[in-house]
C-alpha cells in the first residue's frame, strides 16, 4: 500500500489524502457512453486501498448515475472514504440549463443524494458554483443548517470569485474551495488562491490536464464530434499555438521521465501544501502512474521552464472556466 501524504482540510477540519479522486469520469459524460461499472467501482476500491480517501461526485454527474456508484463502492467501507458531493446544476436530456440553488431545492437535492449514496452524513457538500440568482448567504445558511440536521458535515463552495469566497466565509466556516487549476489555467493566482489563503481554505484542484491539452495526446484538429470543439482553446489557431506549448512540457517529461501528465499533475500539487489535485480516473491502470506523480520534484530550472512557458496569458483561447 502506498502511504499517501494527508492534510488537514479547513483550519480545523479532518484529514484527508493530498491526491483526490474525481468519480465524474465513471459516468456518461457530455452524452457520451458510461464507463465498464465493475472497473469503475474496482478503481475506487485501489484507490481507498492505496489511502486516497477523498472521492469526489456530484448529484448531477450522469443524473444520479455517479452517486449510485460511488454508493455501491463504498459500502462496508464508510469509514475509509470522505465524501464530496456538488450541487445545484440542472441539465435536460444532457444540455446544461442551469443553475437552482434556492434553499427549497438544497434541501430537496441533498435527500436524494444521502439515498444514492446509501449514507447518512455527507462529508463535504458544495454548490457547484454562484450565479447570483441566490445571496451567498441563503445558500451557505441552508448548508449549514443541514449540518444541524447531522446531514453535512462540512461545506465547500466551488468556481466561485473571491468577493463570493468572503461572503460564503462570513456566513459559515469554508472548508475547501475546489475550482479548476492547471498549467494552463493560472487566472486564479491573481486573486482567488491568495483569499483562500488568507481564509485558511483547502484548495481542490480540478482539471490538472485542461481538458486533456496537457496531456501530450492531443493533435489538432479535433474530431467533429468532440466537445471540446465548442470551446475557443481548442479551435484552429489557438489549438496550434497552444500544442506548441505543450511541446516543452513533453520534453521536460521525457527528460525527467515521466508522462507529461505526470508533470501536469506535480505541477499542480507543488504549488501549495494545502493544494490537493482532484484527478478523474474511471480505470485502476491509471492509479500508479497519478499517485507516482505526487512524489516528483521539480529543480528550480524546470519549475521555472514552466512557468514561463505557460505563465499567464500563454495559452489562447477560452473553456468551460471562464464561463
Amino acid at each position: 500500500m502506498k502511504n499517501i501524504e494527508k492534510i488537514q482540510l479547513g483550519q480545523n477540519g479532518p484529514l484527508v489524502s493530498k491526491l483526490g479522486l474525481g468519480c465524474m469520469r465513471m459516468s456518461s459524460i457530455w452524452g457520451g457512453p458510461t464507463p465498464d461499472e465493475t472497473e469503475s467501482i474496482a478503481t475506487i476500491h485501489e484507490a481507498l486501498d492505496n489511502g486516497i480517501n477523498f472521492l469526489n461526485t456530484g448529484d448531477f454527474y450522469g443524473a444520479g448515475h455517479n452517486e449510485m456508484l460511488v454508493g455501491k463502492a463504498i459500502k462496508g467501507r464508510r469509514d475509509d472514504a470522505f465524501i464530496s458531493v456538488k450541487f445545484g446544476a440542472i441539465f435536460h436530456n444532457g444540455q446544461w440549463l442551469g443553475l437552482d440553488l434556492r434553499p427549497i431545492a438544497i434541501k430537496n437535492f441533498i435527500n436524494y443524494s444521502l439515498t444514492r449514496l446509501g449514507i447518512e452524513t455527507i462529508d463535504l457538500y458544495q454548490p457547484c458554483r454562484m450565479d447570483n440568482s441566490v445571496p451567498v448567504e441563503d445558500i451557505i445558511g441552508t448548508v449549514a443548517d443541514l449540518i444541524k440536521e447531522g446531514k453535512v458535515r462540512h461545506i465547500g463552495v466551488s468556481e466561485i470569485t473571491p468577493d463570493q469566497l468572503r461572503k460564503a466565509n462570513a456566513a459559515h466556516t469554508i472548508s475547501a474551495l475546489e475550482i479548476g487549476y492547471s498549467l494552463a489555467d493560472r487566472q486564479i493566482e491573481n486573486e482567488l488562491l491568495p483569499t483562500a489563503k488568507e481564509l485558511g481554505i483547502n484548495v481542490i484542484a480540478f482539471a490538472n490536464t485542461a481538458e486533456g491539452l496537457l496531456t501530450g495526446e492531443m493533435k489538432a484538429p479535433l474530431a467533429a464530434n468532440d466537445h471540446r470543439n465548442h470551446f475557443s482553446r481548442f479551435e484552429g489557431e489557438n489549438l496550434i499555438h497552444n500544442l506548441k506549448k505543450v511541446e516543452v512540457l513533453k520534453q521536460l517529461a521525457s527528460d525527467k521521465g515521466y508522462t507529461p501528465t505526470q508533470i501536469a499533475i506535480a505541477w499542480v500539487n507543488a504549488q501549495s501544501d494545502t493544494i490537493m489535485p482532484l484527478v478523474s480516473m474511471s480505470r485502476r491502470v491509471r492509479l500508479p502512474e497519478n499517485i507516482a506523480a505526487m512524489d516528483i520534484v521539480f529543480t528550480p530550472e524546470e519549475m521555472n521552464t514552466l512557468n514561463t512557458t505557460f505563465a499567464v496569458g500563454a495559452i489562447l483561447g477560452g473553456t468551460y472556466l471562464q464561463r
